[in-house]
């Protein structure tokens, strides 16, 4: 993302404020691994989407009509001593001339100016709780401002939410946004069927999470977009399974979720597939009925729907697909009605996608599903998990499936970023027996 791209989202978010009000945002702190070693620092998703500043120990100021400039950036100073050791700092410079900042000041004078940028105003946009050892200090300013009320200084009256601004703007991905949504799409789409290629019966799951991170880095995605999911047989029937530590077995699938992060936007692909390279009966069964749920999803994504139509759409050709094979008994309405697909489905049918694998924005608005416009990233991922219920036939113990991809709104109805990655039974069969 280039400057003008950050500017643009500040101005939208000043237009938000209106007059006589501040926001303020300060960065997360770092996060310690153990002892004297720290995680990769990534900064909030809602700070960069503003700044694009990737540093710790930062806070964002944006004062609407400020004549001297309305976007301050507090952050570290320029130290060599420390740089020699952790890397290069931006500095008040840095802050101004690469990051577009109008005006930059130490993170060591917060406390002697943010008191003075506070007095006067009517209205504050913060979030509490995001980072509490933050939430400290600014209450501190705060209480200090109506302390010194018969001094004559005036305190804000109110506090705002300043992620649910942030939120609706962050909705709506814009065409940078989009680009760099597709790049991530399409280094996942290539490293799930890099992962279809390598996977062979004996094989660890974690030997196939190693191929697909392999891919994310070789092409300019630093990490994943979240813990990736490789999970072989039983194990893929645990919803967020993460431990990837089992042998893959013959005839068994493996369930594959795992997305790049590209430029700080995330993809989210889910691909089933057998081990083997051949599906079973049942397993392609099962595998079509969930395929199909999907497809009929997908088709409800479009502008005007509302957000719960593509998971209604998935819940019926689920529900009759359980019927169809004897898995549910009874009439397909009242299944629907009293949830007993939920047995073999329980999850939803997408979330929101952007900075975050489960992006912000609200799901209801009054009350209401919100309705789908153009801009908006879900994904699709319907699924069917049978683990090994008694009154269930053993042939479909211990299958689980899920398929996901990420669907952007467009004006005429949607576009499937990750379309490419391979779902059909016999797409899937035909590149695993290539490999062989």
């Amino acid at each position: 993302m280039n400057t003008k791209e950050f500017a643009k989202r500040r101005q939208h978010l000043i237009d938000l404020m209106g007059p006589n009000s501040i926001a303020v945002l300060p960065s997360v702190p770092v996060a310690n691994r153990n002892r004297d070693v720290d995680y990769i620092y990534r900064s909030d998703s809602s700070f960069h989407y503003l700044s694009g500043f990737d540093e710790p120990d930062a806070v964002i100021v944006i004062i609407p009509g400020r004549p001297h400039g309305e976007y301050l950036l507090f952050c570290r100073e320029r130290d060599l001593s420390k740089e020699i050791w952790d890397g290069y700092r931006a500095g008040q410079e840095g802050a101004v001339d690469t990051f577009g900042a109008d005006d930059s000041y130490p993170i060591s004078d917060l406390d002697d100016i943010l008191s003075g940028l506070l007095e006067g105003k009517e209205k504050v946009y913060y979030t509490m709780g995001n980072v509490p050892t933050f939430d400290q200090r600014m209450v501190g300013w705060l209480n200090h401002l109506r302390n010194a009320s018969r001094q004559g200084m005036h305190s804000p009256t109110e506090i705002i939410e300043l992620e649910h601004s942030l939120n609706e703007l962050r909705l709506y991905k814009s065409g940078a946004e989009i680009k760099a949504m597709r790049t991530a799409a399409k280094v996942s789409t290539d490293a799930h069927i890099r992962a279809m290629q390598f996977t062979q019966v004996g094989k660890w799951e974690y030997q196939v999470e190693a191929e697909i991170i392999h891919e994310f880095m070789k092409n300019d995605c630093r990490s994943p977009a979240y813990p990736s999911i490789v999970g072989g047989g039983e194990n893929g029937c645990i919803l967020h399974y993460i431990e990837n530590n089992h042998k893959l077995k013959n005839n068994d699938l493996l369930l594959i979720d795992a997305g790049a992060e590209y430029d700080y936007y995330a993809a989210d692909i889910t691909r089933t597939f057998p081990v083997n390279g051949k599906f079973t009966a049942c397993q392609k069964t099962l595998y079509n009925i969930v395929l199909e749920a999907q497809k009929a999803a997908i088709a409800e994504v479009k502008p005007s729907n509302h957000w719960n139509q593509p998971h209604e759409a998935a819940i019926r050709v689920i529900t009759q697909g359980l019927l169809d094979i004897g898995l549910l008994k009874g009439n397909l309405e009242i299944l629907i009605k009293e949830e007993k697909y939920r047995e073999f489905y329980m999850h939803r049918t997408g979330h929101w996608l952007g900075m975050d694998v489960h992006d912000v924005g609200d799901y209801k608005v009054g009350g209401e599903w919100r309705v789908l416009e153009p801009g908006m990233v879900l994904t699709v991922e319907p699924g069917l998990y049978i683990r090994n219920p008694k009154h269930i036939d053993k042939k479909w113990h211990f299958i689980g499936i899920r398929i996901e991809d990420d669907v952007l709104v467009t004006k005429t109805g949607n576009e499937v970023l990750t379309e490419a990655a391979p779902k059909e039974v016999d797409e899937i069969e035909a590149l695993m027996a290539d490999n062989k």
